[in-house]
């Protein structure tokens, strides 16, 4: 393949999977409408929600039982760890 030329290939349909014009990089384009860098805050404004509070209530409390959840298990294991050396190990 010649220098400069690019490969041609058939099942490309010309869509951008993941924009990699980041500001910094040497070959960042400003001419391209959206940079990697400011399209996510974009998105993030015009798709964000307000929560009501009854969502927010809700949301606390299900990160709440899944934080404890996690806690109980390693709780768990600690105490049967414990026990495993106070009954079985160490006599």
């Amino acid at each position: 393949m010649a220098r400069g030329k690019r490969k041609i290939y058939d099942d490309d349909d010309g869509r951008v999977i993941a924009p990699m014009n980041i500001s910094g990089m040497p070959w960042h384009s400003e001419k391209s409408g959206l940079s990697a860098q400011t399209m996510p805050s974009q998105l993030i404004q015009e798709k964000q929600e307000k929560l009501t509070l009854r969502e927010n209530i809700a949301f606390t409390f299900g990160v709440l039982k899944a934080v404890s959840l996690v806690l109980a298990v390693f709780l768990g294991t600690f105490l049967a760890f414990i026990l495993f050396c106070i009954y079985v190990w160490f006599r």
